[in-house]
């Protein structure tokens, strides 16, 4: 890639700058009207050997080499697509954004697959609430396989013991539930 950047500075710079690229050719006084001496046979075949005209001889100069060098760079870069083949990529991309968004969000704009309700929470292993289930369970009771919290409530419950005038609190008197109240179900 820099080779073929260099190669077209170079270029730039020779053909700008005007350098001959071989000495000029001597000054020849236009040909007279002379005529042409035919062949003696005008039917015979051309010369063994396949063309007619010899191939032009190479031109070793400076712009001739550039040239080739130019040609070389450019034989190794990759192909590039047309500006049609480019759009059309581009609209399949976008169609397949579009119709990967519009699913996405045909989950969530349902107005039937948001719940709302109480369900609690129960105590997993380790003590914390599984809100998870509590989802599924309030989503399955309105008709749904299954769902996910998106509102959640705390309650504070105690035993009536508490209440008794005078009682100090202990530590397992009052505990925490906690309640799935909006659920988005599938």
């Amino acid at each position: 890639m820099r080779s073929a950047v260099l190669a077209a500075l170079v270029w730039t710079c020779v053909v700008s700058s005007g350098w001959p690229q071989t000495a000029a050719p001597p000054q020849v006084p236009p040909p007279t009207q002379q005529s042409t001496p035919q062949p003696a046979n005008p039917q015979a075949p051309p010369p063994a050997g396949g063309a007619a005209q010899p191939a032009a001889p190479e031109n070793p100069g400076l712009l001739n080499e550039m040239g080739k060098a130019l040609e070389k760079s450019l034989s190794i870069l990759p192909t590039m697509k047309s500006p049609s083949e480019t759009i059309d990529d581009l609209n399949a991309k976008t169609k397949d954004a579009v119709k990967d968004a519009s699913e996405s969000l045909s989950r969530f704009t349902n107005p039937s697959s948001m719940v709302t309700g109480r369900s609690k929470c129960p105590a997993a292993a380790n003590g914390a609430a599984d809100c998870k289930m509590a989802a599924d369970k309030l989503c399955q009771s309105k008709g749904f396989k299954e769902g996910k919290s998106l509102s959640t409530d705390s309650v504070e419950a105690c035993s009536p013991k508490v209440l008794i005038p005078g009682r100090t609190r202990k530590p397992d008197d009052c505990r925490t539930d906690n309640f799935v109240t909006r659920a988005l179900c599938q």
